[in-house]
């Protein structure tokens, strides 16, 4: 198994910065997500650690093996990984058995070993018995498991998937999710997952870097990110979370005049507060604020409601609740945006 360690790495394309500086350590069997907007840097790092791009400044190390630098690269041939792009890359003059068996038979292995490895990689997938068919027949799911288990068949120790997601349905999405998790329980590999979806971030990873334009905005735990973000762009893109100002006097937190418990650290005579959706309720009596806007979600009514400065929230209620309509509401859980 091997761990990869990022040693203030950068990537320039021209006058571009596409990663700058980025240091962290994916551990042994982790599932780590890189997660941001579209630019920041998080495709340019995968193929950084595939060897399709070689660093501007900085190293990569795969169990303290350089693989990576300006001066020396090891090709992706021989750096024992496995990428699944987002595209799937498959042949479509080939049935799944060719598909998968493809990097094996470009390494030269005969024929029993080949066709023991690919049913192998294909029972790993849930697709046993799909061998023989054309990949022009299959479902988005199922190209994108016959292209995981092309990733597999080799026995590699880290799997790099580029959005694997992003062409498929919401049901495939969430059919997919449980796949990589059981891929992960079964192989032990160190994966590398890069997606823009925070919810497939969320969901799958046992870590989260969150990037912005080339920069790491915070590394951790997906629930550290989602209750305790690191500062106002991991606040506003990890969940549904809004930012509002709250004032600071003798170390208490007031919000339109009303004080409000907090965590984390109070400093200065200003705070920014992330409210959550679900820690906030109406109330009788609270903070007074109008409603703008309600839109059904099924589990209630997304509600925004705005405070007397022109700043909004978000929460769910259980009606739906005409706009312009003054309203109160009680805060259960706020959390101090570092500035």
């Amino acid at each position: 198994m091997t761990t990869i360690v990022l040693d203030t790495l950068t990537k320039r394309f021209g006058d571009n910065l596409a990663v700058n500086a980025a240091s962290f350590t994916l551990e042994t069997g982790s599932f780590t997500a890189l997660l941001g907007p579209s630019g920041c840097g998080k495709t340019t790092i995968l193929r950084l650690i595939a060897g399709f791009e070689q660093p501007s400044a900085g190293s990569i190390h795969f169990n303290g093996r350089q693989v990576g630098s300006p001066g020396a690269m090891v090709p992706p041939e021989r750096r024992s990984l496995g990428i699944v792009f987002q595209s799937y890359a498959l042949w479509p003059h080939m049935d799944v058995a060719s598909n998968v068996a493809y990097p094996l038979q470009a390494r030269g292995l005969g024929r029993a070993a080949i066709d023991e490895r690919v049913g192998a990689a294909l029972e790993m997938v849930s697709l046993a018995g799909f061998g023989q068919r054309s990949v022009d027949g299959l479902s988005g799911g199922q190209r994108q498991r016959v292209a995981l288990a092309r990733c597999l068949v080799t026995g590699t120790d880290i799997i790099l998937l580029d959005e694997p997601l992003a062409n498929l349905d919401v049901h495939l999405r969430a059919e997919m999710l449980d796949v990589f998790a059981r891929l992960h329980e079964k192989t032990g590999a160190t994966i590398v997952f890069v997606t823009h979806d925070q919810s497939e971030a969320l969901a799958l990873a046992d870590r989260v870097i969150v990037l912005d334009r080339g920069v790491v905005q915070q590394s951790g735990r997906p629930e550290q990110l989602y209750n305790e973000p690191a500062n106002a762009m991991v606040a506003g893109f990890v969940g549904r979370g809004m930012l509002v100002s709250a004032l600071v006097s003798d170390g208490r937190v007031t919000l339109a005049d009303r004080p409000v418990l907090v965590r984390g650290q109070v400093q200065g005579s200003k705070a920014a507060l992330l409210l959550r959706p679900e820690n906030l309720t109406l109330a009788d009596a609270g903070i007074p604020a109008a409603v703008v806007a309600a839109r059904y979600s099924g589990a209630g009514y997304d509600t925004i409601l705005q405070l007397a400065n022109g700043e909004q929230v978000l929460l769910t209620a259980r009606e739906r609740l005409e706009p312009g309509r003054p309203v109160h509401f009680a805060i259960e859980d706020a959390w101090i945006v570092p500035g």
